[in-house]
């Protein structure tokens, strides 16, 4: 991806090292980093953090109890943003990720300019190291990359690049600006009330049934990362071999993948983030077609 001397977003707070990032707990939405317990939802590894079914990864930590604090369940706690600095001119790794960032606020300032005739609500991205205080409550970076509902942030520790190329064979810039993007969707579920529709019906409905919806909800912001994929490649600024490493990573964070990495065999009605099939497909229709439209997941028989 080309990235590199490119301006980047003014909506990243560096709280690495502060004291902000201590406590124990698990985010709100986002991709899961799953070892065998938690999932995410956010990227799916890259988790249910984030929406946390929905909301509850690319990473899992359960995308529903995302919702309740978008992952937790705990009670919202407020920060100040006047605290929290830029990141180091000389540090490449935060530098992209906040390009990234600005990407994903162009393709979808454009969207929301078309589509709704609004301006877009821009999410702000936090970056933490070991564990972080966020509006969802306390959150580990084992847990992986989460979005908070609540105070509408992206939260990442960047150790966890290391671990998507390590662990999961993902490595690539692409594959971590996609965890970016995913995390991101969710920001645009939030927005357009996906999120909280969500929360509100899976505390109606049974395990099982809550767990399908959760698929659904990080499916569409696999989709919703496509989109934004498809604008960066109508901006030439793909490079040969992204979008393998988007799909890779895709392949790499699906729940069957993690399951049979993690204990050796698979459990279908545990899953809440999707296959890996099922994660490349979405990913590849927000690619193709670049719409909102197109990232339906919710209409019967899409999955």
């Amino acid at each position: 991806m080309r990235w590199r001397g490119r301006q980047g977003s003014s909506n990243v707070e560096d709280r690495r090292g502060s004291r902000s990032s201590g406590g124990f707990g698990l985010p709100r939405g986002g991709m899961r980093v799953p070892g065998g317990g938690a999932s995410r939802a956010g990227f799916g590894g890259i988790g249910f953090i984030i929406v946390v079914v929905v909301v509850s990864l690319l990473l899992g930590v359960n995308p529903m109890s995302l919702l309740e604090g978008i992952d937790g369940g705990m009670a919202p706690q407020t920060s100040s943003q006047s605290q929290a600095p830029a990141p180091p001119q000389n540090d490449e790794l935060a530098q992209f990720v906040s390009v990234v960032l600005a990407d994903t606020e162009d393709t979808w300032g454009k969207v929301f300019r078309t589509k709704y005739n609004a301006d877009y609500p821009e999410p702000r991205l936090v970056l933490f190291t070991g564990a972080i205080r966020s509006a969802c409550g306390f959150a580990q970076s084992a847990s992986g990359p989460f979005y908070c509902p609540t105070d509408k942030k992206v939260y990442i520790d960047l150790a966890f690049y290391e671990e998507l190329r390590r662990r999961f064979q993902a490595p690539g810039d692409f594959a971590q600006a996609y965890v970016i993007a995913h995390e991101v969707g969710h920001h645009i579920q939030n927005l357009t009330g996906i999120l909280s529709k969500f929360h509100e019906i899976r505390q109606q409905v049974p395990q099982a049934e809550a767990n399908q919806l959760s698929i659904r909800v990080e499916l569409q912001a696999d989709c919703f990362a496509g989109v934004w994929a498809h604008d960066t490649a109508q901006k030439g600024l793909l490079e040969k071999g992204d979008i393998e490493e988007a799909l890779n990573a895709a392949t790499q964070i699906g729940d069957d993948a993690i399951q049979k990495r993690t204990q050796g065999y698979v459990v279908p009605d545990a899953f809440n983030h999707g296959t890996s099939e099922q994660r490349q497909r979405w990913f590849r229709v927000g690619l193709s077609e670049g719409r909102m439209d197109a990232c339906d997941t919710f209409a019967a028989n899409r999955l």
